[in-house]
């Protein structure tokens, strides 16, 4: 049976994660309470349905409104390895996860977080933090299915790395552990102060456990100052007839025919944007005028969607680089319920907000002005952002980087859901830890049955790939 959650809300809108005044003790021995009903052990436990559907028909159904001439390249990003699987099947991991008990705590949840939606950026004061950094399947949602799907995450990443049983657990296991001891932390601080926590690069170089480790950390640092517009803006645009437009670099990056508008009438759909903006920050954006629009396919989960890119200028040599997404309904919909915001860039916006210690300070969304009202939200493209290198790490790389996704997706649900009602629950012993380390296996394995249907549908002709060879 399907567990689904029921969301209350305030007059003002806002979830209700906190009804009435009690004290953290209070909270503390409520979520503690819990595990009569819920036992933290029970965590440990997944099988999967025995009517779930197959795994490719839910992909397939996950593909339905994409732009069908890209969806073979979300296949074939897909095919490339189980995690390359896990991260283009949010929508299969949420019907699964929806399955197991929770005791019902809540917290924004991320919706889609596997350790590759984690990375660095620049926050508008320009320094460079490491955070969650997807939020497209963003919605309230019971704390640990978050915190599952992440710890499988590294299980399935060190097993594709042929990382050994052991070194797989001690990954999932230590990603948990770092989620518990940091949401202790936080139940423990000032509101305040958990508002401001955040993690700066120079505290993870600091953090590194070894001078390799710090060598290796400020190396990074120093790639993601470089993933900036100024430096994006040659490679990706030329002057023609004495305009600068987009570079097409077919199939990835191209301009769309008229069939494809991405989004429809650009400019009602980016004034309806600019005014989600504060004040501030539309006055900003108005010292830019529109330059070229285009399509450019990203990432794995998002392939199909229409997504693309807009190239602003100030000045010959003074480019903006924004980044169109689609937003479509969550995957945890279903099961979690729907959210407070109808509009799905606002939700995502929102969710963003809320999860993130720092969020872009052009992020907003928009309406398509087309016949059914397509939903976007935009932010800025490569504003200092980097994505870990996992697969191909060694176990104590993986291990080290555990840590710092747990702590940060400790803070997320601190900010948005009751950080001392999650810490009674989940208590100071590992019982939590392992529970969900086992979970993390059981659904590694899950992961490689349904990556081997997957990948035999390709072979079978059921389904085609584009390996972008």
């Amino acid at each position: 049976m399907v567990q689904k959650v029921k969301i209350k809300y305030d007059e003002f809108g806002l979830a209700k994660f906190i009804s009435e005044y009690k004290t953290t003790a209070q909270r503390k021995q409520e979520g503690k309470d819990k595990r009569t009903e819920v036992p933290r052990e029970v965590h440990a436990e997944f099988e999967a349905a025995s009517d779930r559907p197959d795994p490719v028909s839910v992909i397939k159904k996950s593909s339905e409104g994409r732009w069908e001439h890209l969806i073979p390249i979300r296949y074939g990003r897909m095919s490339r390895s189980p995690f390359a699987f896990l991260r283009g099947s949010a929508s299969l991991m949420a019907m699964d996860i929806a399955t197991t008990s929770s005791p019902d705590i809540r917290a924004q949840a991320c919706g889609d977080c596997h350790l590759s939606n984690f990375g660095l950026y620049a926050t508008p004061e320009r320094n460079l933090i490491f955070d969650i950094n997807d939020f497209d399947e963003t919605l309230p949602a019971p704390f640990e299915w978050d915190i599952k799907r992440l710890a499988a995450s590294f299980y399935v990443v060190g097993k594709v790395n042929g990382f050994s049983e052991k070194d797989c657990k001690m990954a999932a296991r230590t990603c948990v552990r770092a989620y518990r001891e940091a949401i202790a932390k936080f139940a423990a601080m000032k509101v305040l102060d958990v508002w401001y926590a955040t993690l700066d690069m120079n505290t993870i170089i600091a953090m590194a456990p070894d001078e390799q480790a710090k060598r290796r950390r400020q190396a990074m640092a120093e790639k993601a100052r470089t993933r900036v517009a100024e430096n994006m803006f040659p490679k990706i645009s030329q002057v023609i007839s004495g305009r600068r437009t987009i570079v097409d670099q077919p199939p990835l990056i191209y301009h769309p025919s008229p069939e494809l508008k991405m989004p429809e009438n650009l400019f009602d759909t980016f004034e309806i944007y600019r005014k989600t903006l504060p004040y501030e920050r539309q006055v900003l954006l108005d010292r830019y005028r529109f330059e070229d629009v285009a399509i450019k396919v990203v990432g794995v989960g998002s392939v199909g969607t229409r997504c693309g890119v807009v190239l602003m200028m100030a000045e010959e040599d003074d480019p903006l680089i924004l980044q169109i997404k689609e937003a479509n309904v969550s995957v945890l919909e279903p099961y979690a319920g729907k959210g407070q915001f109808r509009h799905h860039g606002e939700r995502i916006v929102v969710g963003q907000r809320l999860m993130q210690s720092a969020s872009d300070m052009l992020l907003g969304w928009t309406t398509g002005t087309s016949k059914d009202h397509r939903q976007f939200y935009i932010r800025q493209l490569r504003d200092m952002k980097y994505s870990v290198e996992v697969e191909m790490a060694p176990p104590d790389q993986l291990s080290n980087y555990a840590v710092v996704c747990g702590w940060t997706l400790a803070r997320a649900h601190a900010r948005s859901g009751d950080a001392a009602m999650i810490t009674g629950y989940i208590g100071k012993s590992d019982v939590f830890d392992r529970a969900v380390g086992t979970f993390a296996r059981l659904y590694a394995d899950q992961t490689e049955r349904d990556y081997a249907m997957f990948t035999g549908a390709i072979t079978s002709g059921e389904i085609t790939a584009d390996m972008e060879n």
